[in-house]
């Protein structure tokens, strides 16, 4: 097989198939990059196919991918078999989960039955994993911060060139990260939407890109799934389906709160996230040449103004978007 001279990371891949394990390999494409360094790629060989990982060890670190399959495969969750691994040099042989992911089926006559199964996946993940025992890092204050520092810094500075007055920000963060802190805590993946669900046939959904997770807020993947940045639903549908899992949540004594309180958390936490979301879509544009992401923060910054129209003390949030971002922001598009 002929790999271009100017890939070394290829190259030493190849040569990690081919010699330590002793494939046979047939074909070699990319099968999907993401918004890391990671890259993966698919090797059919003479034993069957399975995807490839490399992860530069200067610039990834996959122990806790690996450590974090372990946690998700012992409660039950459809993560990829790792066959093989090489943690010097950044490599992993995995379970093949296929191509197709629920955000290439959702439609609107399937998306009850697809989120059900993402549902049920989900709380596996939140019923499954002692958060005390399973050794995962805290989605602390600190943490949180730094990732709403990512939309101020990325997004309104160095992508629209506006400024949040101090004041604002920091009332900002105070509301969002005491909503996250006051919530019960579980395992939270951190990126539990329809890119990373992969539609099987069987046991599904397939779950990828898991190597972030944390303990963190409860409502935290639900917002990731539902307000998803790659698709949007009607607003009553949303709530339906929120509705109908908080129920869950209170059968399975995860939860105590009114359900008031749980979509209050719901809507903030996902404001969060949202912000960060818009900041990682300018980074990954301006620092890393991915422009793709662009064309999803329209969608993304549309959640954010929807829950500042909902709670009043976002007022001077709203008018701070709507009067000195918004104009901007529209004037570069």
């Amino acid at each position: 097989m002929y790999v271009s001279s100017s890939d070394r990371r290829l190259a030493e891949l190849v040569d990690w198939l081919n010699n330590d394990l002793a494939l046979d390999i047939q074909q070699l494409t990319p099968a999907s990059s993401d918004a890391s360094f990671r890259r993966y790629f698919r090797v059919a060989h003479s034993g069957g196919c399975h995807i490839a990982m490399d992860a530069p060890p200067d610039k990834e670190n996959i122990e806790p991918f690996v450590r974090v399959a372990a946690l998700l495969k012992a409660a039950d969750i459809h993560v990829p078999d790792i066959y093989r691994q090489n943690l010097r040099q950044g490599f992993l042989l995995l379970e093949d989960l296929g191509s197709v992911s629920f955000l290439d089926q959702l439609q609107a006559n399937n998306a009850d039955a697809l989120y059900q199964q993402a549902q049920d996946s989900l709380l596996k993940l939140q019923l499954g994993i002692d958060i005390k025992n399973c050794g995962l890092p805290t989605y602390d204050s600190a943490l949180l911060t730094r990732e709403l520092g990512i939309f101020y810094e990325w997004f309104l500075e160095k992508l629209v060139g506006v400024s949040i007055p101090k004041s604002i920000s920091l009332k900002l963060n105070q509301i969002l990260i005491d909503s996250a802190l006051e919530q019960p805590q579980v395992c939270v993946h951190r990126d539990y939407h329809s890119r990373n669900l992969m539609f099987l046939e069987h046991a599904a959904p397939g779950v990828i890109d898991f190597q972030d997770a944390v303990i963190g807020p409860i409502s935290y993947d639900l917002v990731s799934l539902l307000r998803d940045c790659y698709i949007a639903w009607p607003e009553p549908q949303v709530n339906s389906w929120v509705h109908n899992y908080y129920q869950r949540l209170r059968a399975a004594g995860l939860l105590e709160a009114e359900y008031s309180q749980f979509k209050r958390w719901f809507d903030l936490m996902g404001m969060q996230r949202h912000l960060k979301a818009v900041g990682i879509f300018a980074r990954l544009h301006l620092r890393d040449g991915k422009s793709g992401y662009l064309a999803d923060i329209p969608r993304t910054l549309s959640y954010i103004g929807s829950v500042c129209e909902h709670y009043p003390e976002l007022a001077e949030v709203s008018q701070f978007l709507q009067q000195q971002v918004s104009p901007v922001y529209r004037a570069l598009t």
